[in-house]
C-alpha cells in the first residue's frame, strides 16, 4: 500500500465516524438504540441483514476453500444461506418483528421470560453472549491478518485499529448507524468486488473468462461439492442457516425487530435471500481463479486473495478493495455487538441488578453504549487468542464452534415463536439447550479435552443442533407445558395484522418485571 491507498482507508473510516456521530441525533432512547425505533426502511433493513452477515473470513477463509476446492465454496456457503432467509421470510421474519410491535420488546429474547420463564432466558442469554465474543474474535483476527498482508503491521495492532474505530460508530449511534455504514459499505464493495472481478478478466481472457476459465481450473474446480464440503455438509448447512440467518444469532433479527411492520420485514427478508444469492458469485469467481494467477503461501490457501490483489490491482483501487475487506467485518461486528448488548442490557442486567430494572431512558441508553463497549473489549483480547490450539484457526472458529454450538441457543428461541410448538415449554427449552450443547463436546472432543479426530465437519456442526431439535419436540409432546398466558403470547405473535401503531410501538419500552417473579403477564 502507498499513500494512495492509505488515503481512500482513512477516508473510509472518517465517513464511518462521521456516520456515527450523524446517527447520535437519532437515538433517544434503548429503543432507537437497538431496533431503530421500528422505522428502518425495508430496503435499508435488507441490506444490512445481508451485509451483517459477512465478514473477512470471506476472503480469508472462505477465499481458502475457494483457491483449494472452486465452486463449492458458493453452493455449500453463500447459496444455503440464501434459500435458508428465503425460508425464513414468512417463516420468522414477520413473527420477530411483531416482538416489537405487538410486545414492545427491544431485545430479541425479551420475549423468552413470558414465552417460557426467567431461567430459559438466562441460559440462552448467558451462552449466547459468550459464543458471540468468541465469534467476533474470530472476525476481528481474520481482518487484522488481511491489514498485516498489506501493511506489515502486527495482528494485534490492526485488531486494535480496527475494533476501535468500529466502537466509535455502533457505540455513538446504535443500530441507525450500523444500519447506515452497512448500506456505505454494501457501495464500497459493489465497487470494490466489481474492480477486483474487472481485473481478474483482463489477466486472463476478458469477458469470456466467465466460460473459458474452467477447463484450465485444477481438476474438480467446478464441482458442486468437494473435499469435507459434501452432499450431507450442504444439507446440514442448509438447516444450521435457516436458523443462524432468520435471528438465531440475534443480529439479524434486529434487522427485522426494526422494520414499521411484519409485511415490511418479509420484503426485507426477500431482498436479503436475493443479494445472497447473487451479490457472492461476484466475489468468488475471482477466488475460484486464483490459482491460474497466485501461488498461495499458506496451506489452506488463505491468503490468496489477498495476493491476488496486490499483484492485480493498481494503488487506489488496491486501498478500495482493503476498504472493502474492512467493511465486510466492521459490518458484522458492530451489529453483533449491538444485538450483544442488546441482550445483556435487556436481559441480563435486569435479573442481576434491581436498579437495573428501574433505568429510566438515559441510564438505560449510558448502560448500552456502555456494555457495547465491554463487548468490544473482550472479542478483541480473544482475537489476539484465536490461532491458539484452543481454537486452532480462524476458519475452524467461524465453521464448527459457531454453527455447531448456534444451534441449540437458536432452538427454543426460534421455535418458541411458532403456534405449532406451542406445547414446548420451560423444561423442553432447557433440556434441548444443555444436551446440545454437550452433544458439540462429545462429538468433538474427549474427556481429557483433546480434539477428536477423524469426525467428518458435518457431523461436528449438525448433530448438536439435531440433538436440540429432536429434544425440543419430543419432550413438547410428552410433558406439554402450555398454558393460556403462553398461548395468548403466541397469538398476538402469530396474527396476520400488525395492529395500530406498530410503527411507533417500540417507543413505549416497559421496564423489566422482577427476576424472582413466578409468572410474567405478557408484556402489553
Amino acid at each position: 500500500m502507498n499513500s494512495l491507498d492509505w488515503a481512500v482507508l482513512i477516508g473510509y473510516f472518517g465517513v464511518m465516524v462521521a456516520i456515527g456521530v450523524w446517527s447520535h441525533k437519532r437515538v433517544g432512547d434503548v429503543s432507537d438504540f437497538f431496533t431503530a425505533g421500528g422505522r428502518m426502511p425495508w430496503w435499508l433493513s435488507g441490506i444490512s441483514h445481508h451485509m451483517s452477515g459477512y465478514s473477512a473470513v470471506m476472503f480469508t477463509g472462505y477465499a481458502g476453500i475457494a483457491y483449494r476446492y472452486g465452486v463449492t465454496s458458493f453452493v455449500t456457503w453463500s447459496f444455503p444461506i440464501a434459500v435458508g432467509i428465503g425460508i425464513g421470510a414468512k417463516l420468522f421474519a414477520p413473527r420477530l418483528n411483531r416482538l416489537r410491535s405487538k410486545l414492545h420488546v427491544a431485545s430479541p429474547l425479551e420475549y423468552l421470560k413470558n414465552r417460557y420463564n426467567v431461567s430459559t432466558q438466562q441460559a440462552l442469554a448467558w451462552s449466547g453472549l459468550l459464543l458471540k465474543i468468541v465469534d467476533v474474535g474470530a472476525k476481528w483476527a481474520a481482518i487484522a491478518t488481511l491489514l498485516s498482508v498489506f501493511t506489515g503491521i502486527t495482528i494485534t495492532q490492526g485488531i486494535f485499529i480496527t475494533g476501535c474505530i468500529t466502537a466509535v460508530y455502533c457505540t455513538v449511534g446504535g443500530l441507525w448507524a450500523d444500519a447506515l455504514t452497512e448500506l456505505g459499505q454494501f457501495v464500497i464493495q459493489l465497487f470494490a468486488g466489481l474492480a477486483m472481478l474487472i481485473a481478474v478478466m483482463g489477466k486472463l481472457d476478458g469477458f469470456s473468462t466467465l466460460w473459458t476459465v474452467w477447463d484450465k481450473l485444477p481438476s474438480g474446480h467446478a464441482h458442486a461439492t468437494a473435499g469435507p464440503y459434501t452432499v450431507t455438509f450442504l444439507m446440514a448447512f442448509l438447516f444450521i442457516k435457516t436458523f443462524e440467518y432468520n435471528g438465531g444469532m440475534w443480529n439479524q433479527a434486529q434487522r427485522y425487530m426494526a422494520t414499521d411492520s411484519a409485511r415490511s420485514a418479509t420484503r426485507s427478508a426477500w431482498l436479503s435471500a436475493t443479494l445472497w444469492a447473487v451479490w457472492p458469485t461476484v466475489l468468488f469467481f475471482p477466488m475460484w481463479c486464483a490459482p491460474l494467477l497466485v501461488h498461495a503461501k499458506k496451506p489452506d490457501g488463505s491468503d490468496s486473495y489477498a495476493l491476488m490483489t496486490e499483484t492485480l490491482l493498481p494503488h487506489g483501487m488496491l486501498g478500495l478493495v482493503v476498504v472493502g475487506f474492512f467493511s465486510h467485518t466492521m459490518a458484522m461486528c458492530s451489529s453483533d455487538a449491538n444485538a450483544i448488548s442488546a441482550v445483556f442490557t435487556r436481559d441480563i442486567m435486569p435479573v442481576l441488578s434491581k436498579a437495573a430494572r428501574s433505568w429510566n431512558s438515559r441510564a438505560g441508553l449510558i448502560a448500552a453504549r456502555l456494555s457495547t463497549l465491554v463487548f468490544l473489549g473482550l472479542s478483541m483480547t480473544i482475537a489476539t487468542q484465536v490461532d491458539s490450539p484452543a481454537f486452532k484457526d480462524i476458519i475452524t472458529v467461524v465453521i464448527k464452534w459457531v454453527a455447531g454450538l448456534m444451534g441449540p441457543i437458536a432452538i427454543p428461541f426460534m421455535l418458541g415463536m411458532l403456534r405449532t410448538f406451542r406445547k414446548s415449554g420451560p423444561t423442553a427449552a432447557l433440556t434441548s439447550w444443555a444436551a446440545g450443547l454437550l452433544a458439540f463436546f462429545f462429538v468433538n472432543y474427549d474427556l481429557d479435552g483433546s480434539q477428536k479426530a477423524g469426525v467428518a465437519l458435518q457431523w461436528q456442526v449438525s448433530v448438536p443442533l439435531a440433538v436440540s431439535l429432536v429434544l425440543y419436540v419430543l419432550i413438547g409432546l410428552l410433558r406439554p407445558e402450555d398454558t393460556p398466558e403462553r398461548d395468548a403470547l403466541l397469538a398476538r405473535i402469530n396474527s396476520d395484522d400488525d395492529g395500530p401503531g406498530s410503527a411507533s410501538a417500540a417507543a413505549s419500552v416497559p421496564a423489566q418485571p422482577e427476576a424472582g417473579d413466578a409468572k410474567v403477564a405478557t408484556a402489553e
